[in-house]
């Protein structure tokens, strides 16, 4: 069993990528389904849908990764921050910008997990999960 859900996850889509599968599959959760969904809307990943698989426990996720028309990678970078070890939380003021606006930031706050730019907006800060450019 996994402890950390969320570095599995980015470490299965880091390695599915650098091989240019064109999916991964991974046990899915709440919290990595929000974040495939932050992915999608920022046009990281092309789509993720949730399966029921005959004789498994639980459900899968599958991630359809994207790349450009001459095969080049979309996504070039996945850093987790914030780990079960060491939680990592910032005020809106003091929340990062990934490669001066051009990779995103996740941000788990009081309102759910978002981009470090919609943060700003409602202005507020929360634990940084993730750096993706």
């Amino acid at each position: 069993m996994v402890n950390d859900t969320i570095a599995d996850m980015l470490t299965r889509i880091r390695n599915a990528n650098l091989m240019r599968n064109a999916t991964v599959s991974l046990p899915t959760s709440k919290m990595n389904e929000k974040i495939c969904k932050i992915l999608k809307d920022e046009g990281f990943i092309t789509d993720f849908s949730v399966v029921a698989e005959e004789k498994k426990p639980y459900k899968t996720l599958v991630i359809t990764l994207k790349y450009t028309a001459n095969g080049d990678r979309v996504l070039t970078g996945l850093k987790r921050i914030s780990k079960p070890g060491l939680r990592i939380t910032v005020p809106v003021s003091k929340l990062p910008k990934v490669l001066n606006g051009l990779g995103i930031a996740i941000v788990s706050t009081s309102k759910g997990v978002m981009t470090d730019k919609e943060a700003r907006k409602q202005n507020i800060g929360g634990e940084v999960l993730a750096y993706v450019w």
